[in-house]
């Protein structure tokens, strides 16, 4: 499977906007993470991509999230490595994750949302968010506060946290349009 099919998939399944943009945003940090560590970058950018494809479908119930987006990925042909990955995403029926990829998702699911509350307090423009920033916003609960932080700080059994900001937000750059951002001028 490659992105356009991936897109599409994920375009059938999902109709909410906010959604795409997150599974966009999840998939750009998951992208540069896997690059990064030297894995599989194109397999973790489809993973992030597709890691919500059966929220709408199930209606955010999170004793079926992750299941059914396993029986639509695989229905499609899509890799057993991509479908198990997402079906595993969901951290209220799995958990104790060990795997790079798996780590990598819980953190970068969450850390997208917050990136972009970060950019849209500067205007919507990414290029002016930078680790120093997001470290600051981190602390602040209020701020974005559906971002599960402890999710975030998963990432440090894999890298730093600084250096997974700056990845994330360097992936978040990369895929700007996809996430409704902006260059700074």
């Amino acid at each position: 499977m490659d992105r356009s099919e991936a897109e599409e998939l994920l375009r059938r399944n999902v109709a909410s906007e906010s959604l795409l943009v997150h599974s966009h945003a999840t998939a750009a940090v998951m992208r540069r993470v896997a690059e990064h560590l030297g894995e599989d970058a194109r397999t973790w950018e489809l993973i992030g991509l597709l890691h919500d494809i059966d929220y709408d479908v199930t209606g955010g119930d999170m004793t079926r999230h992750g299941l059914e987006g396993y029986r639509i990925l695989t229905e499609h042909g899509v890799p057993e490595e991509i479908a198990r990955t997402v079906m595993r995403h969901n951290h209220t029926l799995f958990g104790d994750y060990q795997e790079s990829v798996e780590i990598a998702l819980q953190a970068a699911d969450s850390v997208s949302g917050l990136i972009i509350a970060c950019a849209l307090v500067k205007g919507g423009k990414i290029d002016e968010v930078t680790p120093k920033t997001v470290k600051k916003k981190f602390r602040e609960k209020a701020f974005a506060a559906g971002c599960d932080r402890e999710r975030i700080r998963s990432i440090e059994r894999v890298m730093d946290l600084e250096t997974f900001y700056r990845l994330a937000i360097e992936g978040l750059c990369e895929d700007r349009r996809k996430v409704g951002l902006q260059e700074a001028l």
